[in-house]
């Protein structure tokens, strides 16, 4: 995890210095969004398919949609309990079901399993980018009918695994010149992801930070999002899932609230400010419940 911290203090400081700008940070998301992300995904699947590759897939699947369904269940249920303005119900419940599984969970499969672990990552992301494009969306727009259903198939990173997906079972692979370019653009992810979360700590007003620090139900939102939906995928060590399969669903479930919540709110007119800090303090703490994540898995024998 070292090596993604420091590539966080890089994005930090080139903030604090104004190497990068407040306006570079949507032009940073956008270029990893719909160019680097993409290209590493199609680079990650293209590999030879077989029974095992099967089999894998099956399980990732299986998990993604096992602990989701928990998170959109525990989350509407802490929803409807909490004392909070219509305006920051909706963002409560996307902080606490999504999480920054495309950037933050690349950051981290890649640096543990190289592009095994993104292809892996990538599988177990299928049920999620569907969610996030659809319910996540769903969450900020119950009480309207504005909702633009074909942006879910037009989301790049559903695309990319899609083309990814059918190419992974034709009987040819990409030309060697195009594999190389989605593997030498596609590795930039890594650490632009990592420089957008420290340029974004670095815009932290500390007024706000320490007022919003006392809200509880941010508080909340971080713990479960980071520790409590997680560890309920442990269930399926009874199961015999191969343990690099638990390690990536694990430590994926366990990423910090998903800055499209931030994105969806400001959008759909609820509580963009308060959505921006559950992405502020649960990214921060996940420097700590990720190695800790990570500590627990080795200690029970997973990875």
């Amino acid at each position: 995890m070292v090596p993604l911290y420091l590539m966080a203090v890089i994005g930090f400081i080139a903030r604090k210095l104004n190497v990068v700008g407040s306006s570079d940070n949507p032009v940073i998301t956008q270029l990893m969004l719909y160019v680097t992300l993409p290209a590493l995904i199609l680079f990650s699947l293209n590999t030879t398919f077989s029974a095992e590759l099967l089999v894998d897939f099956t399980w990732l699947v299986a998990m993604s949609v096992y602990v989701m369904s928990v998170s959109i269940v525990t989350g509407a249920w802490l929803r409807k309990r909490a004392a909070l303005p219509d305006g920051q119900k909706s963002v409560y419940e996307s902080l606490i079901v999504f999480g920054n599984q495309g950037f933050i969970g690349v950051a981290v499969s890649y640096m543990l399993m190289g592009e095994q672990g993104v292809i892996y990552l990538t599988l177990f992301n299928i049920f999620y980018l569907v969610l996030i494009w659809s319910y996540g969306i769903y969450l900020f727009t119950r009480h309207e009918a504005d909702v633009y259903w074909p942006r879910l198939f037009l989301n790049p990173g559903i695309l990319a695994t899609l083309i990814g997906l059918v190419m992974l079972f034709l009987p040819f692979s990409w030309p060697d010149m195009l594999l190389r370019t989605f593997e030498d653009v596609g590795q930039m992810t890594v650490p632009l992801s990592m420089i957008l979360i420290g340029s974004l700590l670095a815009d932290t007003k500390m007024a706000d930070f320490r007022r919003y620090s006392s809200n509880l139900y941010l508080w909340i939102a971080s713990i479960m999002k980071l520790l409590v939906l997680p560890t309920t995928l442990l269930v399926f060590l009874f199961l015999q899932v191969p343990d690099l399969l638990l390690l990536v669903a694990v430590l994926t479930a366990g990423m910090p609230s998903a800055t499209t919540t931030t994105v969806y709110a400001q959008k759909f007119r609820a509580d963009a400010v308060f959505a921006s800090y559950g992405v502020i303090y649960s990214t921060i703490l996940c420097m700590f419940t990720i190695p800790l994540h990570y500590i627990l898995l080795q200690i029970i024998g997973v990875g």
